[in-house]
């Protein structure tokens, strides 16, 4: 079945958080057309797979699209989130999502949505558009570019085939199934050290599961962020405090030791086990309560990967551990922040949405969405839009900030874009200067100033360190 032709200004493949925000500021600022395609039945990405107890990581107040909030900048009383700014739930950003599309997008007449719906190119500068329902299909004509915003699409639990064999009679479920629970079960095993894997140990305790009938698969160990430290609005002042102490010990350390000594002595990374000293780094955000409760875990197995569950041992890359047929066992070893190989974000027909600041990607697709609209130089545009791919080592923090810091600087002395970037409810940062009375605040702001420069300097020495690091392990 042929459907009627299509033509526009810009085909963004991927309705999710970033494709939303990069479009709804890309038509703020200009009278471009847009069609939009996702696979899924309505926007919000992954989202709409995420398991029924996930929170946002981030407030919800710089979370979404520029034009409409997501809730009520409201700080939590009671909680693991006590005193700390509001984080939705995946239902309520499904919520939001789909008004951000009924009420702010397609209202404004340059805005077409197709859901269920696959998109594929003929090599030749064509697309066509096939419905999933229907296998209906529309030629699209794009006059300008396509924006891939599934570059870096989560792989989700639910979605997830596990890479580990079992045996007959050995239950395995994804976290999604945890709240589906049938019958108690002997024990709970959980395999992942990321954030999916934190999430499902603390619903387990907040729950009422004893932390001796949890075990804890994990290959490895991560440095967690403060969520103290990570505020806006009304509590950005301990966010710029906590950023100029990152950016003071950027600037001093002599050595990548030296550095996350610093970093964690400052009170900006911490450890769930302080005799382990972790290997990785994915950004995960926790509060003291969140942290405090995964300590109680006593029964953690450190011996890498899951090869094979079988219904009495559990074997690992680096050996095997005893086991019942009787425990449940949750699969979170979904890779929840994808590593292709970065490519510039700006080409001549095609726009491919990635990181430029670590911890905020609607913000940096908004941003992307507003370089776009007002400049037609694809170099310029990609001065101002380094890639910065995820953090997956501990070392990538160094990486992360590094070339963060030096797109913030480029950001700072382009007028237009500082401009945009203090009036964007997406900017962790917005109205900083409103609070430069506040106790510490102005001596952080100070202090940011005085050591930015040496930091971006010594975080890149500190990069060279670790290149030339990895080159002799080479040969070694």
């Amino acid at each position: 079945m042929q459907g009627r032709s299509l033509e526009v200004d810009y085909l963004v493949v991927g309705a999710g958080a970033t494709g939303l925000a990069f479009t709804d500021a890309l038509i703020a600022e200009s009278d471009a057309t847009v069609l939009m395609v996702d696979r899924r039945h309505g926007p919000g990405g992954h989202w709409n797979d995420a398991y029924p107890f996930i929170r946002l990581h981030q407030p919800s107040a710089f979370y979404g699209v520029n034009s409409l909030n997501l809730g009520a900048d409201r700080i939590d009383e009671t909680g693991p989130n006590a005193g700390f700014y509001e984080r939705a739930t995946a239902a309520e950003i499904c919520d939001y999502f789909q008004s951000v599309l009924n009420d702010r997008l397609l209202p404004s007449g340059q805005i077409e949505f197709l859901s269920m719906t696959d998109c594929q190119s003929d090599g030749n500068g064509s697309f066509r558009a096939s419905s999933r329902l229907t296998g209906a299909e529309r030629e699209i004509t794009v006059r300008r570019k396509v924006v891939d915003a599934r570059y870096l699409e989560s792989s989700v639990p639910a979605t997830h085939t596990p890479t580990f064999d079992l045996d007959d009679g050995v239950r395995v479920v994804p976290v999604n199934d945890l709240v589906r629970s049938d019958r108690p079960a002997g024990g709970f095993v959980v395999i992942g050290a990321g954030k999916t894997g934190m999430d499902a140990c603390n619903w387990l305790l907040d729950n009422g599961v004893d932390p001796d009938d949890i075990s804890w698969i994990k290959p490895r160990d991560s440095w967690v962020i403060d969520r103290r430290t990570f505020q806006p609005r009304e509590l950005v002042g301990s966010f710029i405090i906590a950023w100029a102490a990152a950016v003071e010990a950027a600037a001093s350390a002599a050595s990548v030791p030296d550095l996350f000594g610093r970093l964690e002595e400052s009170g900006l990374l911490k450890r769930v086990d302080a005799a382990i000293e972790p290997t990785m780094y994915r950004m995960a955000i926790l509060s003291d309560i969140e942290l405090g409760q995964l300590r109680k875990i006593e029964n953690v197995i450190r011996a890498g990967r899951v090869r094979r569950i079988q219904t009495d041992r559990i074997l690992l890359e680096r050996g095997d551990v005893g086991t019942s047929a009787d425990r449940l066992y949750v699969d979170c070893t979904a890779e929840g922040l994808p590593n292709p190989s970065p490519r510039p974000i700006f080409e001549p027909q095609r726009i491919t949405i990635q990181p430029m600041r670590e911890r905020s990607p609607p913000f940096n697709a908004a941003l992307i969405g507003y370089l776009e609209a007002t400049r037609d130089d694809v170099d310029e545009q990609n001065s101002l839009a380094p890639p910065n791919p995820y953090p997956n080592a501990a070392a990538d923090w160094i990486r992360v900030r590094h070339v963060g810091m030096i797109a913030q600087r480029g950001w700072d002395q382009t007028p237009d874009v500082q401009d945009w970037t203090e009036k964007s409810r997406l900017n962790i940062a917005s109205g900083l200067l409103d609070h430069a009375g506040e106790p510490g605040v102005a001596q952080a702001i100070g202090s940011y100033l005085e050591n930015g420069d040496r930091a971006i300097e010594n975080l890149g020495a500190l990069r060279a360190q670790l290149g030339d690091a990895l080159t002799a392990q080479s040969v070694a």
